[in-house]
């Protein structure tokens, strides 16, 4: 019988990886709890086990008294007559250890030792398991569908289900059964079903991992990624950086042919990406963010947190961005308030001469932006506010397009 409990044992540590010793802990309190609920009692029950061969014994410890009239609890006390047939150096007072034999349990008493066995091994179940998940908080893990709960999502991770839930999910992304999706652990609960799992597809963090994962440069520090703006679905931008002044962080993060910017890409089902260089400068930074529009000057106040830039004509709408987008998205990657015009309205708008920072490298330096857009930060959310071009919030894809062609004409 020891044999095959130590079997089910290593078995059970095998599949459910609870170790040993929680399980002969588990059968101990079992045998605790079958005395309590054999005798009533079980303050003067001792049980030991042997770890190695899976022998134990039940002990009950009581106390000596003169004659069976002075037992007032035949369960914690034994006449001196009694006692000396377990023990013949017994005295008055003294306490002796009385072998209780399990066999002899109810089947009530026997039942509820069951239980708490199992209680105990599912407890474990459930702790292995949150911690196992817990260790993947604030990280990307692969899961299958399951299928809709609601507006939300079930995503299989292996052991458990995640939840993706509706606000967490990218507008109009949909699943095939069993489809294999990646997703960012936002919060992992214990619950007493076990942990709950909480998943996000919007979260910019996710484009990071999907990064670090990808970019060898990303993963070894080579290359760090400095800031994320994301919507959704629609388009990230990300500024990178590396002090190492051999490694073009825009072109390790493209990969050859686009191939490492890419595989991100088609994980985020053809969400564009901009790949740009971080810079110290603010004004810099700020041109770089606003890309691919071309920039006239920039402004930036570092103590305000706000920039005033300028624009040929004929950019305004590209360096605005479809319904704001790219100003918006500059913004959060920047972390500045900008003021975007036009040549024509900045030389219009009282006290704003930009000419007079044209040759401030300070705030502005000349040349062309290097980075890339690809088809495919601080995350702090606000909406970028610029009265001068709220009549022009929305721009069709065509007259973005056009107005490219007539830039590079």
């Amino acid at each position: 019988m020891n044999k095959e409990l130590l079997l089910a044992l290593d078995m059970l540590e095998k599949e459910k990886e609870i170790s040993k010793d929680v399980l002969f802990d588990a059968i101990e309190n079992s045998l605790i709890t079958a005395c309590k609920n054999h005798f009533g009692k079980s303050d003067n029950i001792t049980v030991e086990m042997d770890r190695e061969t899976g022998d134990f014994m039940v002990w009950a410890n009581k106390e000596v008294v003169e004659s069976e009239e002075d037992v007032e609890d035949d369960v914690l006390q034994i006449s001196l007559e009694k006692a000396l047939e377990y023990d013949k150096k017994a005295k008055v007072g003294d306490t002796v250890k009385i072998e209780v034999r399990s066999k002899e349990f109810s089947r009530i008493a026997a039942q509820n030792a069951k239980g708490v066995i199992v209680q105990k091994i599912r407890e474990e179940e459930r702790n292995i398991l949150y911690n196992q998940y817990f260790e993947k908080e604030k990280d990307v893990v692969t899961g299958t569908f399951q299928r809709y709960l609601g507006r939300n999502v079930s995503i299989n991770l292996g052991k458990c289900d995640a939840v993706l839930d509706e606000k967490e999910m990218v507008p109009g992304e949909t699943f095939k059964q069993g489809e294999r999706v990646k997703v960012y652990v936002l919060e992992v609960r214990n619950t007493s079903r076990g942990p709950r799992v909480l998943v996000s597809r919007t979260h910019p963090e996710l484009v990071k991992r999907l990064f670090e994962e990808e970019v060898a440069e990303i993963a070894d520090g080579t290359v760090e990624i400095k800031s994320i703006a994301r919507e959704a679905g629609s388009r990230t931008k990300m500024a990178v950086y590396s002090e190492n002044p051999n490694v073009d962080p825009v072109g390790a993060c493209v990969g050859m042919n686009g191939g490492r910017v890419n595989a991100i890409v088609n994980e985020l089902r053809g969400e564009k990406i901009d790949i740009i260089n971080w810079d110290e400068n603010p004004g810099v930074l700020i041109q770089n963010a606003l890309s691919p529009a071309k920039i006239v000057a920039v402004f930036a106040d570092p103590d305000e947190k706000t920039a005033k830039v300028v624009v040929p004509d004929h950019q305004l709408s590209l360096a605005i961005g479809k319904e704001g987008q790219n100003a918006r998205l500059a913004a959060r990657l920047t972390g500045y308030k900008i003021d975007i015009k036009s040549e024509t309205q900045a030389k219009d708008a009282p006290g704003f001469h930009y000419e007079d920072y044209m040759d401030d490298e300070e705030y502005y330096e000349d040349g062309e932006y290097e980075g890339a857009e690809y088809e495919g930060a601080e995350y702090e959310d606000g909406e970028y506010e610029s009265s001068e071009y709220d009549e022009n919030a929305e721009y069709s894809e065509e007259s973005e397009v056009a107005e490219n062609s007539e830039t590079e004409e």
